[in-house]
């Protein structure tokens, strides 16, 4: 069997681990959290291939990743990050713990 040139949007986030359950995939992307190359997506189905960039707004966070592969399977947290590599940008973390960078003087 060879392996497939895309995927469905939710079920790639939920092999690559970012989600709980596809259909929780499906309400974030609904929502318009995920951005594919740079386009708001609504639709689930929305097909992703190696090389695409998803910026993500996920639990409070920004995450600009590049999918690296499409999963076969839900498999352990190692495979799962084989996925995809995370991509920092200015605004990545979103923060608001107010920490300083510097030490005290």
């Amino acid at each position: 069997m060879t392996a497939p040139d895309e995927q469905r949007l939710d079920k790639w986030l939920w092999h690559a681990r970012f989600v709980k359950s596809r259909s929780l995939a499906a309400k974030l992307i609904e929502e318009g959290c995920i951005r594919v190359n740079r386009q708001r997506v609504v639709k689930a189905a929305t097909c992703i291939k190696c090389g695409d960039v998803l910026t993500a707004s996920l639990f409070g966070r920004v995450r600009v990743i590049e999918i690296r592969g499409i999963g076969e399977r839900r498999g352990p947290p190692e495979e799962a990050a084989a996925l995809y590599s995370e991509r920092l940008g200015p605004q990545s973390p979103v923060s608001g713990s107010g920490e300083a960078s510097e030490p005290n003087a």
